[in-house]
């Protein structure tokens, strides 16, 4: 947009977890945040901004573009805000907040290897898991390794020559039993190895073990009267029970991957990539593309992945896709079409991204440009409903009595999705004796397209029915008296359960009820029902008023329509002064009325 307006950005985002990204003029980020809220906490920076500082004031007066990122919960916000923040070192991120940087669990490159918490990545064959968001929680695990296996502390050189040297000697850790003393020998290389892999088990997820082994340790605490040491176990098993081992931000042994996802419709296709590095998403972005032709989205992604792929500089060798792709794979290139765990879990974070992608762009398109919307709706009702042309043109029955008393039908008219109603239409049923809904309904249809037969008018492409098979078969068979059923479509909708049923079909069509189509047929069936209630409504109270009059002696047809037209109800009739009255009324008319409504 040409001017920046906050009001109008703040509509398309959403009231969601996430990272939002502020640009300035020249396309520039300057600003990289986390929200819980991200709505809420965008429109923070422009609303009050009087009680911003200084920095802050200057920042909201550069943005001229936002963006934001979609995730599961405000932890992974974080996680995601700090890797961006890494990867981009927005110039503003530097003054307004303090880029930390998260802690990961280690399991060093050396010999008995030492299990601890670090913020340094360094890349020396070590084995790391996190990022962890919360450091609390990081230290409850590492807690439980430790009081589960013991483990050395120290950064000794131990290597086998140096303790066969008789080197090093125990230290108080061995005594109090938090290390087995690997450096005198005390403890073999196999067993402290035994001791890594469950470690490893833990860091990965699988803390069953964990629980299991602390309930045994319970039970044995219990069993020897140590309640206090009992308690300490429960309150670890309560911890563990509030420790998520799996987050949208995965294991870091997911590193180097790459992630598409895709979402289309007739005009548009959306692609979203995440780029994956140690379990931690660091790069996130959605490109649009244009269809030129009827391109399924397999050909749409296979186009888009080395595109963007080329302008991001990716090698990564592994590609999650969320289906099966034309393209042959070889050693550098390797398709992942996950179905369960992590890496299917990051599959969903880029397909809800680009969906919501995908629907702010198009209604930001159709606030531009009604058009498109309007095209949008009749192309997927043309789609919905198996038609061979647009339905810019669609018409609804109704019919509406009480007993069979004063039956009406009504005609309602959309054009391009919307309600015309200066050619809405209704009908006094003339041939229909009784209750016949099926009959006023052959009557109406029949009456409304011989008319715009005689008048050379418009047919309509669909015609929609308010009722089941048997009203339809009628309209069918006015529309086959006058030789039109096969110009024009008909369907009837039933009530109940919103079947929509087709001429000759056995089994009713039901559409998805968040469909705009349905809404759409709803808006015409539910539109021509209030015309016709309003109609049958005036009719039947005019009628009613009418005969109530004749009844008075003197009173003829002829007059009872002066005194409504003169005075338009009888109330008005009932409380008219005397010398208004006989404008409409001789003497002996008058006196005849006061007499009826006892004013004599």
């Amino acid at each position: 947009m040409s001017v920046f307006d906050y009001k109008e950005e703040l509509k398309r985002i959403p009231h969601k977890p996430g990272v939002y990204q502020y640009f300035d003029k020249q396309d520039v980020l300057i600003y990289i945040g986390k929200a819980k809220d991200l709505r809420n906490r965008v429109g923070s920076y422009f609303v009050n901004e009087t009680q911003h500082n200084g920095k802050t004031r200057v920042l909201v007066r550069q943005i001229n573009r936002i963006s934001f990122t979609i995730v599961d919960t405000e932890i992974d916000a974080w996680l995601l805000e700090n890797s961006l923040i890494k990867k981009h070192k927005p110039k503003y991120n530097v003054l307004l907040k303090d880029d930390k940087t998260y802690p990961w669990i280690v399991i060093k490159n050396e010999r008995f290897p030492r299990v601890f918490w670090t913020r340094k990545y360094i890349k020396d064959g070590s084995r790391y898991y996190g990022p962890y968001a919360s450091v609390g929680m990081m230290h409850i695990v590492l807690d439980v390794i430790r009081d589960l296996f013991p483990l050395r502390t120290c950064n000794l050189a131990l290597t086998q020559e140096n303790i066969a040297r008789g080197k090093f000697k125990i230290c108080l850790e061995y005594q109090i039993g938090n290390c087995k003393g690997p450096c005198e020998g005390y403890q073999s290389e196999e067993d402290y190895d035994q001791n890594l892999s469950d470690i490893k088990d833990i860091l990965n997820g699988k803390i069953s073990v964990v629980t299991n082994r602390i309930k045994e340790q319970m039970s044995a605490a219990v069993s020897e009267m140590n309640f206090e040491k009992a308690h300490s176990f429960k309150m670890k098993l309560d911890k563990l029970d509030l420790y998520q081992s799996k987050s949208t931000v995965v294991n870091s042994s997911i590193t180097n991957v790459d992630v598409f996802s895709i979402a289309s419709d007739e005009s548009y296709a959306f692609v979203n990539y995440l780029k994956v590095m140690n379990g931690v998403i660091i790069q996130t972005q959605t490109v649009e593309m244009k269809r030129r032709l009827d391109e399924t989205e397999q050909e749409l992604l296979a186009l888009a992945i080395p595109e963007i792929r080329d302008r991001f500089k990716s090698l990564s060798r592994e590609i999650i896709v969320p289906f099966e792709l034309d393209i042959q794979e070889n050693d550098q290139i390797k398709f992942t079409v996950p179905k369960l765990g992590e890496k299917r879990k990051l599959l969903d974070l880029s397909l809800k991204n680009v969906a919501f992608f995908k629907k702010e762009r198009l209604l930001h398109y159709e606030k531009l440009n009604p058009d498109v919307r309007v095209d949008r709706i009749l192309t997927q009702m043309k789609k919905d409903l198996r038609l061979n042309v647009l339905p810019q043109h669609i018409e609804c029955f109704d019919n509406s009595n009480i007993q069979g008393s004063y039956p009406v039908s009504a005609i309602v008219v959309f054009k391009d999705g919307k309600p015309s109603k200066k050619d809405y239409r209704h009908f006094n049923v003339k041939t229909v004796v009784g209750p016949n809904d099926f009959a006023t309904m052959e009557e109406a249809v029949y009456r409304r397209y011989k008319r715009v037969l005689e008048e050379d008018g418009d047919l309509p492409q669909l015609i929609i029915i308010d009722g089941g098979k048997g009203q339809l078969g009628a309209a069918l068979k006015s529309l086959r008296l006058l030789g039109i059923e096969k110009q024009v479509t008909v369907i009837g909708i039933a009530k109940r359960l919103e079947e929509l049923y087709y001429p000759g079909d056995q089994y009713p069509l039901y559409l998805d009820k968040k469909s705009e189509t349905l809404k759409i047929i709803q808006h015409l069936r539910d539109e021509a029902h209030r015309f016709g209630i309003t109609f049958h409504r005036n009719q039947r109270s005019r009628k009613t008023f009418v005969s109530e009059l004749e009844d008075i002696p003197g009173i003829g047809k002829t007059t009872v329509e002066k005194l409504l037209t003169t005075f338009k109800s009888v109330k008005k009739i009932k409380e008219a002064p005397e010398e208004e009255l006989r404008k409409v009324l001789n003497l002996k008319q008058l006196q005849a009325l006061l007499t009826y409504f006892k004013r004599n």
